[in-house]
């Protein structure tokens, strides 16, 4: 099934993970998309992070799946940026995307069906 979630960067500039090789780089609403779709299409971001583990090889392969049609959309606006993701993901590995892309700066505003 695939969903879309509505997601707010409150204040972009702080939108950072507690890891910099994993956190968004981008100040802008289309570099936050077009990272958090590599992220959901690709398995790099996943493999980056696994790597830091202590035990890498002990990391459930199930974490880093993928949806190579995930899309991301970002908006910007005066004081945030609004991203629109419609993805086959369950919500747990987008969240563990977030987390590791913006840590704690992220909001998600609203979960439909796509």
């Amino acid at each position: 099934m695939t969903t879309r979630y509505y997601i707010r960067l409150p204040n972009p500039a702080d939108a950072r993970g507690s890891e910099p090789a994993c956190s968004f780089r981008s100040q802008g609403a289309e570099g936050f998309a077009e990272e958090l779709q590599v992220a959901l299409r690709e398995p790099s971001l996943f493999e980056r992070w696994r790597g830091q583990q202590e035990d890498p090889d002990d990391v459930d392969p199930s974490l880093g799946a993928t949806d190579p049609q995930a899309q991301v959309t970002g908006t910007q606006h005066d004081l945030h940026v609004d991203l629109e993701v419609v993805t086959r993901l369950p919500s747990a590995l987008l969240r563990q995307r977030m987390a590791l892309l913006a840590g704690s700066h992220w909001q998600l505003r609203d979960v439909t069906s796509a």
